[in-house]
């Protein structure tokens, strides 16, 4: 019979092994994913920018889930408004008066795992060069603008001799995207073996299993002695970006098209042969942070939406306006939409450091109001 008293993991050859005290917290997801995973888990080293109520699920899950070392950045100061989708943030003012976002998530994170690292880190991403990046393994992006996310963090990452795992994430309203770059992303699967979805550790709620689109995720695939050889050529955010709309399948999801509306800048607009971008230039001449609209702005929003299909020659019907004017008149976040989002996320994060399990490729959107997550492949093959 095995003992669980000390349990050597061995991956590439170091001979670490998990403590005692780790095989003991960490049995049922052992039992679930192996212990090589969770050795690869303990040992990963994540980074997270901007403390939204999404990124805080997320971050929840993999600290209970026993990631090695998880990094905050959010130097924003707390508000009340922040608490409304942010459980980690305590609701007293006292307590939340006068710290970052990253401050006051970190101390909550801790009381999860105590034998997590959770650490706080000043900045943004503009001052942040290529080196930091490589003393992670992840690298999770949210609350920035569109070419931040490419040029100042997807970009950086796919510059490093090592590959970084880089994740995009996003949460309007009743809506969210998740966005996946694992660059050239390989891995092993016994062909007769079916991995038990991390959703069972994580307790996502069955509803939110994502449904596989008509572009889902292109494997390379061959059998060596009852193992499935998987090779992944991911495209950068950029290259996503820049695939034209009027090749995308007629199904695509309407999701993808308002969020590019919703976030569309100078950057992303060279791509999409459009010289202007309406909600940029609104923003700038209004002295707005990224993403601070409203309802008075819609009719801006819809006619840049006209201009943008238009430009690609897409049928305006793919973008709904009840679409548009739901992301408009409320930018916040829904909570129950956190956690489905979250729990998404923390779910893939933990399958690229595993190694366990087929990665999503490359977007992931969920709405409430078609109940269901999906899956898009997009890139320029």
């Amino acid at each position: 019979m095995m003992s669980w008293s000390r349990l050597r993991l061995g991956m590439e050859g170091d001979g670490e092994e998990l403590t005692a005290q780790e095989t003991a917290l960490y049995d049922r997801q052992i039992r679930v994913w192996g212990a090589d995973a969770q050795r690869r888990l303990s040992k990963a080293h994540v980074l997270v920018y901007g403390m939204k109520g999404t990124v805080a699920e997320f971050c929840k899950n993999i600290v209970l889930a026993g990631v090695g070392s998880l990094t905050l950045v959010d130097d924003r100061v707390a508000t009340e408004e922040a608490f409304s989708s942010n459980f980690l943030i305590p609701s007293v003012e006292d307590v939340y008066g006068g710290k970052t976002l990253a401050e006051l998530c970190c101390n909550s994170l801790k009381d999860f795992n105590p034998m997590v690292r959770v650490s706080v880190e000043k900045g943004d991403l503009s001052s942040f060069d290529v080196e930091f990046f490589s003393k992670f393994n992840v690298v999770v992006v949210s609350c920035c603008s569109l070419s931040a996310k490419v040029k100042l963090a997807n970009d950086k990452c796919r510059k490093l001799s090592k590959r970084v795992a880089f994740y995009a994430v996003d949460c309007r309203d009743s809506c969210g995207e998740v966005f996946v770059d694992l660059q050239d992303y390989k891995y092993s699967k016994g062909g007769r073996e079916k991995f038990p979805s991390p959703l069972l550790v994580l307790q996502v709620p069955p509803f939110v299993l994502p449904a596989i689109s008509l572009s889902s995720v292109l494997v390379k695939e061959k059998r060596q002695d009852e193992t499935i050889e998987c090779d992944l050529k991911y495209p950068s955010f950029e290259d996503a970006l820049s695939v034209p709309w009027r090749s995308l399948h007629k199904r695509m999801s309407k999701l993808y098209f308002a969020m590019r509306v919703w976030s569309i800048d100078k950057f992303a607009v060279i791509k999409v042969l459009l010289s202007d971008a309406v909600i940029e230039k609104f923003e700038e001449a209004e002295g707005r942070s990224a993403g601070e609209v409203s309802i008075a702005d819609l009719s801006a929003v819809l006619k840049l939406k006209k201009d943008l299909c238009t430009a690609q020659s897409l049928n305006e019907t793919h973008v709904p306006d009840t679409l548009l004017e739901r992301l408009v008149t409320n930018a916040t976040e829904f909570p129950p939409v956190c956690a489905v989002i979250g729990g998404i996320l923390g779910q893939e994060v933990i399958k690229a450091i595993s190694g366990k399990g087929d990665p999503l490729k490359n977007f992931f959107f969920f709405d409430v109001f078609d109940g269901k997550g999906i899956i898009e492949d997009i890139s320029a093959n």
